[in-house]
């Protein structure tokens, strides 16, 4: 189907959220069609007794303000990517960010997973439709879903899916397993 030109364009805008180190800016580079924006920066001694390392340790840059991709769905639909940077020090930027986005992916990893509750409680607080997205580390425990809910005691509508967001694939489902999900919830909300 083309886009008409009487057809006014559509832009979804989803943010990608979670902890420090969790895969943001690798999802939104592996998923994007154009070279992503990305404001990282060496991490510096300013963040020594700040920023957890523990468990990646092998982190050598930040995000400092967002990472930003495309991707063109078809003629007058794009969806925007807008991953948020994952350090308390930076939440300022997220109500900004978030303004008109359809949805956000919290991305989780299981060897950090508390590192996701911040993120989980400010999409939940401003009913935001999220899904979380559990980033499958090398080396790292596996561990099933419905555990993963559990641990983050989350409702059950709230989808949660294994992935791995170095693969174009794998971040592929997830955008859509979070679109599926924003259309659900907020076609729920509008019936009632």
């Amino acid at each position: 189907m083309a886009f008409a030109p009487s057809e006014e364009p559509v832009a979804l805008k989803i943010l990608v959220a979670g902890g420090f180190g969790v895969g943001k800016t690798t999802l939104v580079g592996a998923i994007s069609e154009i070279r992503p924006l990305r404001t990282e920066e060496v991490l510096s001694d300013r963040g020594v007794g700040v920023d957890d390392v523990d468990g990646v340790e092998g982190k050598t840059t930040t995000t400092v303000a967002m990472d930003f991709g495309r991707i063109t769905i078809r003629e007058g639909l794009v969806v925007y990517l807008f991953g948020t940077p994952g350090q308390e020090r930076f939440w300022f930027m997220w109500d900004e960010l978030s303004y008109g986005a359809l949805g956000a992916v919290v991305l989780a990893d299981t060897r950090r997973l508390t590192d996701c509750f911040p993120s989980i409680d400010y999409f939940e607080q401003r009913g935001t439709p999220f899904i979380v997205a559990v980033n499958c580390f090398d080396g790292a425990d596996k561990h099933e879903p419905d555990d993963v809910r559990v641990a983050l005691d989350l409702d059950p509508e709230v989808p949660v899916l294994l992935c791995d967001v170095r693969r174009r694939a794998s971040a592929k489902v997830v955008l859509v397993t979070l679109v599926e999900h924003a259309l659900k919830t907020l076609t729920a909300a509008q019936s009632k």
